[in-house]
């Protein structure tokens, strides 16, 4: 079934946890796919071994899922020391410019869930009016958006551009996560995962935020 996309999300591990060889993999990848994208963000975990490359269509439109599959085996040939690569389309329900839009992305923030049965109305409401713009407020915090995973869950994405690692652990910050709709919403999360990355300069591919 096509489903709207406006990014394919690569997620991979690495053989021995070395991101060596991504930025260019990520630039091949963008040059030779069959649909056409440009590098959004390149984001790498030392910790999880895990990199995530962000790819927006230059034309967001419906894709069917027969298109990952030689997506997939297009960014195996160009980084052959991964151990795993999974192919998603993303939708884009939410973006922000930050607080510190004019500075340089140096970590990249995700928060990955699935919500409750019957919660997700009021998850997203959260999400787009309170949580969402409320971070992005924050200093060092230069982009935020919200994604839909059409394929490979969690389905909930918000990614947060950052400045330093230290934005997450602010008082500006950390009202915003204490608010009482935050309190409600929250315990319906399921599937949480949480990965702090470092944003991996693609010195040979453009890079764009908005």
């Amino acid at each position: 079934m096509a489903r709207p996309t406006d990014f394919l999300l690569l997620q991979c591990s690495l053989e021995g946890g070395a991101r060596g060889g991504l930025a260019a993999a990520a630039a091949l990848f963008c040059a030779q796919s069959p649909v056409p994208v440009h590098l959004h963000r390149l984001a790498w975990s030392a910790e999880a071994g895990e990199a995530y490359l962000y790819a927006r269509l230059d034309v967001p439109a419906p894709l069917d899922a027969d298109a990952l599959a030689p997506l997939a085996d297009l960014f195996r040939q160009a980084l052959p020391e991964e151990q795993a690569v999974r192919v998603s389309r993303l939708e884009q329900v939410f973006v922000r410019e930050g607080y510190s839009r004019s500075d340089a992305p140096v970590f990249h923030y995700v928060v990955e869930m699935d919500p409750d049965a019957g919660w997700m109305p009021e998850i997203a409401r959260w999400y787009d009016t309170e949580h969402m713009p409320g971070l992005a407020a924050v200093p060092g915090c230069i982009h935020a958006m919200r994604l839909l995973n059409h394929d490979h869950g969690p389905l909930s994405l918000a990614c947060y551009d950052l400045v330093s690692t230290e934005t997450l652990g602010s008082p500006p910050w950390l009202a915003v996560r204490g608010t009482a709709w935050s309190d409600i919403t929250r315990p319906h999360f399921t599937h949480t995962k949480r990965t702090m990355f470092e944003v991996v300069p693609a010195s040979a591919a453009p890079k764009e935020i908005a």
